[in-house]
């Protein structure tokens, strides 16, 4: 029956820049087959990683033509065989989609759809999705943060940012981030943050070790390395550990800086986690859902017809504040 309703969604039919972007409203509305779930899309995020995979510059290139998306939420409005969690009429949101996000329907995984409680809006839950997983594979399975350690995290104010933010506040570190703005220091300081420090200003390294009383911090979370790795090496204290989140390029360091300290530096791709890490990520952001400290920030809004000027935006822009969301 799904198969004969349309619907507008977006498709890449070739690699390029943000005009491969086409919006259509002839396409057939997606079935659910066994274990996934249809789901009437309300909102959806926009991540970086998204303008990689359309410029053709990412590592795992869709086949083509394809619809980009991963983080939707929205109604369950129909489930496959199998399904035993969710019912149609459940709120949800997800961290991946069999049929791509940008769409006013999508197909996902029955494990990549989790319940959306009532205390979020549809665009807080468009903002759940990859921000908050990597944030906490970051912290947690990646640098094995500490209660009492603490943590830069660098680019704090866009959608991984603020859940770092958040996250790592709640599990007890001290919380220092970087922000392009004042607004984005603002924001980050009233998401979990102890200091903000505009990383644009010539002396704020110096600032950050100044608060560490020299010592440097315990972990780095790093959302565009191409640009800081070298410094961030700098900042480390002893036995310290860089945790690459972003890259959009290559950059120089020297190995030494990595001996000094014994530092590591360890990368981030949440397509390698584990079911049973994707379960614990759930259940510990579910609790935090619950207890009220996870609020996503909603930043920029876009309809779908403006998704170009979104990719544009999220790349070029030059501060963030908050999650970027699509609507529909």
């Amino acid at each position: 029956m799904a198969a004969s309703r349309l619907m507008r969604a977006v498709r890449v039919s070739e690699f390029g820049g943000p005009s491969v972007l086409k919006l259509c409203s002839d396409l057939p509305v997606p079935s659910p087959g066994q274990k996934q779930v249809l789901i009437r899309v309300h909102a959806c995020g926009v991540n970086p990683v998204e303008t990689y995979i359309r410029s053709g510059s990412y590592a795992r290139k869709p086949s083509l033509p394809y619809t980009p998306g991963s983080d939707v939420s929205g109604v369950v409005e129909a489930v496959g065989e199998g399904v035993c969690l969710l019912q149609a009429g459940d709120r949800v949101f997800t961290t991946g989609t069999v049929t791509g996000g940008y769409a006013e329907y999508t197909v996902a995984s029955e494990d990549t759809v989790h319940k959306l409680p009532d205390s979020l809006n549809y665009c807080q839950g468009a903002a759940m999705g990859v921000p908050y997983f990597t944030a906490y594979r970051a912290l947690v399975h990646k640098a094995h943060a500490k209660p009492g350690e603490t943590v830069l995290i660098h680019g704090a104010s866009g959608g991984v940012g603020i859940a770092a933010c958040q996250i790592a506040r709640a599990f007890g570190l001290k919380v220092l981030g970087t922000a392009g703005t004042p607004e984005g220091m603002k924001l980050v300081l009233n998401n979990g943050a102890h200091l903000a420090f505009n990383h644009r200003e010539k002396d704020y390294l110096e600032k950050i070790k100044d608060t560490t009383n020299g010592l440097g911090v315990n972990v780095i979370i790093e959302m565009l390395s191409n640009v800081n790795l070298s410094n961030d090496l700098q900042l480390l204290d002893f036995g310290g550990r860089v945790i690459i989140v972003g890259s959009r390029g290559p950059i120089e360091i020297n190995p030494r800086d990595t001996m000094m300290k014994e530092s590591s530096v360890i990368g981030v791709a949440l397509h390698f986690a584990t079911k049973s890490e994707t379960s614990e990520c759930a259940a510990a952001l579910y609790a935090g859902m619950e207890a009220g400290w996870l609020k996503p920030v909603i930043g920029p809004e876009y309809t779908l017809d403006k998704v170009a000027q979104a990719h544009e935006d999220i790349i070029n822009s030059p501060g963030a504040s908050g999650k970027m969301i699509l609507t529909m």
